[in-house]
């Protein structure tokens, strides 16, 4: 099989962990930038990817890049790249774009020359004027950055973030790849309890229940890529069967979430149903004030409402000191909040052992991590 460069795409400030993800996969020949790993693999790449990238938001494949300072270089470097050897004749090839600090700044007129230059490529192979654009769907992307054309293939289709098993949604709603995110980011373990007491849909505990049982976060979806003939029926086969061997549900998990919101549980409930977890997460509408944590060495992870998002923010700051005095009786959990509030620590009694920026979709966040004195993180020392 050929080797192909394909990008996976993340929000700014999770590329180490996607990069890992990748890692883990066995693609190790790979290239972090802002945003985005690059790295090699083979059609059955693209597959596994799709499968299992939890942190990312989609995966494309890397067609060329090159410097473009006017349209004819950006025709021209188009045209040279081996769109029919993934397009087929029947193919629809929609282009999409983006410009930041380039000479080429119309979105609008990139897209055409692209689109042009595509066409006049896919002529070439085909000995045809025209092309019906009724067969799979191939979605095209040209990113010029500091006037660099990147020119990408969308194997993904919808986002990655959307597992399937969301059918509805609370407001204000935590992405399910920020959510696995946090997870990993806080070294949790399966044979350790789990919480969420502002778990609104349940992200974030249907996210730790997959993570705990290693069950690939795409397998109820479909792909883009599944239409593809360079990407054949039996690659994507092959990958869900080692997806569904790889699924260790074998024993209980100690994960539970609470809101204020009854409606909120609903939805959480159904999300838990629909990803076959209904089971083995236990959901209550409770306010946090009344939140009692069960066992020793837990883990706390949640993401918190706030003003920015919801609207109050004199609620948010209150939800913030319940939280703080909910802890204090328990020292050894550890407490992980994607939150933009500078006051957290305040709230919270303690300053935070680490603080990492990362954004909730548009809105600057820390995510702030609370060491507890179990033996996940090691002894901490107590702030007055």
């Amino acid at each position: 099989m050929a080797s192909i460069q394909l990008i996976a795409t993340c929000p700014m400030g999770l590329e180490a962990v996607v990069a890992r993800e990748v890692k883990e996969l066995g693609y190790e020949d790979m290239q972090v930038e802002n945003g985005r790993v690059t790295f090699r693999g083979d059609e059955l790449a693209i597959c596994r990817a799709n499968l299992w990238l939890r942190t990312a938001d989609r995966v494309l494949v890397k067609m060329g890049e090159f410097k473009a300072l006017t349209f004819d270089e950006l025709f021209e470097g188009t045209k040279a790249l081996p769109w029919p050897d993934w397009i087929p004749e029947s193919g629809e090839f929609p282009v999409e774009g983006r410009s930041h600090k380039s000479q080429l700044s119309s979105v609008p007129a990139c897209q055409g020359i692209v689109k042009k230059a595509i066409v006049e490529k896919m002529k070439q192979r085909y000995k045809r004027d025209w092309f019906p654009e009724n067969g799979g769907r191939y979605v095209i992307e040209v990113a010029l950055m500091n006037d660099l054309a990147l020119l990408t293939l969308d194997t993904s289709g919808a986002g990655l973030h959307k597992r399937g098993y969301r059918k509805l949604i609370t407001e204000a709603p935590l992405k399910e790849t920020m959510a696995a995110a946090l997870i990993q980011l806080s070294r949790w373990r399966p044979d350790r309890p789990f919480y969420d007491p502002f778990c609104g849909s349940g992200t974030l505990p249907v996210e730790a229940a997959m993570i705990g049982w290693n069950i690939a976060p795409g397998l109820r979806r479909h792909f883009a890529a599944e239409s593809w003939p360079l990407v054949p029926e039996e690659l994507w086969e092959q990958a869900r069967e080692e997806a569904f061997d790889a699924v260790k549900d074998d024993f209980p998990l100690q994960i539970a979430g609470s809101d204020i919101d009854p409606k909120a549980i609903e939805v959480a409930e159904a999300a838990a149903k629909s990803a076959g977890l209904a089971r083995e997460l236990k959901f209550t509408a409770m306010p946090v004030s009344k939140v009692r944590l069960e066992g020793e060495n837990g883990v706390l992870i949640t993401n918190p409402p706030y003003g920015e998002r919801l609207g109050d923010k004199d609620e948010a700051a209150a939800a913030l000191r319940d939280l703080g005095a909910m802890l204090l009786p328990h020292a050894s959990w550890s407490v992980f909040v994607l939150s933009p509030s500078k006051q957290l620590e305040h709230y919270l009694g303690r300053p935070a052992n680490k603080k990492r920026k990362l954004y909730n979709g548009r809105i600057e966040c820390a995510y702030y991590q609370f060491f507890g004195k179990g033996p996940l993180y090691g002894p901490r020392k107590d702030t007055p």
